[in-house]
């Protein structure tokens, strides 16, 4: 039977309902709830009919709707979840790079400092030793010059002591010895 036909004889059971005789108070009561709860079936029935397909529609819509916001806020939070497990997994790592990080620029500090300190011990050793050869040749050059100056001062006074002692007659006297002494290796080389 088609819903139209079914419509048809729910109105007829109503009409025929009203139709019923006044008799009785009782059976008046009751045909009067009975033709209300017919009236009753037949407005919301009849609403329910013409509305069905438009308010199924509406909540399929907001079922979908509703499916479809709690698979986004489902796959946000699954995305927001690995994306906090990642991040402690890089938290962990970063503090093990730092750690790492300052282990690596202590050792390299401290390679660093031994190798500016053996520059250093280097630098001064050559500085001592350039040091040492300036000093030893200023002494060089000062003993030779205290040299030079010793010798000219020495012969600068046994010449005025020589000048003071000997008169022109001991210059003479040691002139002719010194001829006579020249003389004497000639010969001896003449007759060699």
């Amino acid at each position: 039977m088609s819903t139209r036909s079914g419509i048809l004889l729910l109105m007829c059971a109503v009409l025929f309902l009203g139709m019923s005789s006044g008799e009785g108070g009782e059976t008046a009561g009751t045909s009067d709830f009975l033709g209300g709860v017919v009236n009753f079936v037949l407005l919301f029935g009849g609403l329910a009919f013409l509305l069905f397909k438009p308010l199924r529609a509406f909540v399929d819509d907001s079922i979908a709707k509703a499916r479809s916001s709690l698979d986004e806020s489902r796959a946000s939070r699954e995305t927001a979840e690995g994306r906090f497990e990642e991040s402690k997994t890089r938290m962990a790592g970063l503090a093990g790079e730092v750690r790492k990080m300052k282990d690596d620029a202590a050792s390299q500090g401290e390679r660093e400092k031994g190798r500016i300190s053996k520059t250093a011990e280097e630098e001064s050793e050559r500085i001592r030793h350039l040091t040492r050869l300036e000093i030893e040749a200023l002494t060089k050059g000062g003993i030779r010059d205290l040299r030079a100056y010793a010798a000219e001062a020495t012969t600068s006074l046994v010449r005025d002591r020589i000048r003071e002692r000997i008169t022109d007659a001991d210059q003479t006297l040691l002139v002719d010895r010194s001829i006579e002494r020249l003389a004497r290796l000639n010969e001896q080389a003449d007759s060699d």
